[in-house]
């Protein structure tokens, strides 16, 4: 193992032998956020048996990155042995010490893991957790070990509109909007991929985060916090937070698919929304790169998990890819296809209108598409855009199915031929 602490990540070890109990890492995209986190927990495991806790918004995301992949690297770096469980995920260190992974999606997972007490708490990539998640899991942060009691988070800075922001940068209580009643328990370091330069790939800075796009670059090189773009067609105050509701009228699994599967490709856009009245919640952002199989399985088991009334697949790049992936997955889904009759920001304006009036409201966090949709600026005519807003697009043909089509009066057999009209009405 060729990786050693970096002078950053000295200055975090400091930081984390503070008094404050809640401490956050924040910054660029391989940063070494998570690495030293997750040492400083396996550091405190083998002080004294104890129990510790890694939580993320997915499951699947966090036993991918954290199970397989870093915890596995601290360990080695450590040299600590440790017997793995995995079936119910937790490490047990030869003191007796366990370290547990949990994801808030899977509802009988977290009753699980939240049924006990923790000396430490890992959010991680807490800019996807919902502050409601966080207030959840905080109480469980009760052990008494000997050890003093910390939560640790780490991200990628989201939108200053983000709850992270508000409470470890402005010292504010997201709840309230009053400043937090300790300010020195919240403490916070800014870690870039600059600083951890010399356990990275030789190229990785100057040929893969230099040549982003701004917004991307600002956030995974330069750990800047996301701003509203002058000329982006939603405002980040236009975003409501809502719990889901008892009930929804109808609800869609929207796919914008990616037209090749390479390290370069677009992402696939999978957007799970559903109404009830005039409004708009959107429940979960999907979107990612896949396979081909990978994106029709993931819109598949998002459709089955909120039990959706269809699936909603742009068919103008893949053809019939869209239905044919997804019926590959499951025969009985019902599906429809959406054709892009005008371009991206004409479909996007009335979904956006419908955020301004405040009806257009987001059931967790989703900092990826939200910065899309408060960042992506509509290009000129007859120029390119700066890149494909796939997100962005799935909300917009959710929204589009749920909402738009259901107020365009019946003499409109195409609804993207409405969109000149929709204001009326």
């Amino acid at each position: 193992m060729t990786c050693k602490k970096t002078a950053k990540q000295h200055e975090a070890i400091a930081l984390l032998k503070s008094p404050a109990t809640h401490i956050l890492l924040y910054g660029g995209s391989r940063s070494g956020k998570t690495l030293i986190l997750l040492y400083a927990m396996v550091v405190r495991a083998m002080k004294v048996k104890s129990r510790h806790l890694i939580l993320r918004q997915r499951f699947a995301h966090v036993k991918r990155s954290v199970w397989h992949d870093t915890l596995k690297e601290v360990l080695d770096l450590t040299r600590v042995k440790a017997e793995a469980n995995h079936s119910d995920h937790f490490l047990t260190f030869p003191n007796g010490s366990e370290i547990w992974i949990g994801g808030l999606d899977d509802k009988e997972r977290t009753e699980k893991v939240l049924g006990t007490e923790y000396s430490t708490i890992l959010f991680n990539e807490c800019s996807q957790i919902a502050y409601d998640s966080i207030q959840m899991a905080l109480p469980r942060l009760a052990e008494n070990s000997g050890l003093v009691n910390r939560a640790y988070y780490d991200c990628n800075p989201p939108a200053r509109k983000h709850w992270i922001y508000k409470l470890f940068i402005e010292k504010v209580d997201p709840e309230t909007g009053g400043p937090v009643k300790d300010p020195l328990e919240y403490k916070s370091l800014l870690m870039n991929p600059i600083d951890n330069k010399e356990n990275l790939p030789a190229d990785y800075i100057e040929k893969i985060l230099s040549k982003l796009a701004k917004r991307k670059r600002d956030r995974f090189l330069l750990g800047l916090w996301g701003e509203d773009a002058e000329g982006a067609l939603w405002k980040s105050g236009w975003i409501l937070r809502a719990i889901v509701p008892d009930y929804l009228e109808r609800i869609v699994v929207a796919v914008d698919p990616a037209m090749t599967h390479t390290k370069r490709s677009d992402e696939t856009g999978i957007v799970v929304a559903g109404k009830a009245g005039n409004r708009l919640y959107v429940l979960d952002d999907l979107s990612g790169k896949f396979s081909p199989l990978g994106w029709g399985r993931t819109a598949v088991l998002a459709y089955r998990k909120w039990n959706a009334d269809r699936i909603v697949g742009e068919v103008n790049n893949g053809g019939d890819l869209v239905e044919s992936n997804v019926r590959q997955v499951d025969s009985n889904v019902s599906y429809k296809e959406v054709h892009a009759s005008r371009g991206k920001a004409i479909r996007a304006e009335p979904i956006a209108a419908l955020y301004e009036e405040g009806r257009g409201l987001h059931c967790g966090e989703f900092p990826e598409l939200e910065e899309q949709m408060c960042g992506w600026i509509p290009p000129e005519p007859g120029k390119r855009a700066e890149y494909s807003p796939d997100r962005m697009d799935a909300l917009v043909w959710a929204a589009t199915e749920l909402i738009i089509a259901s107020t365009v009066p019946k003499e409109y057999t195409v609804i993207h031929d409405a969109y000149e009209e929709i204001s009326k009405y």
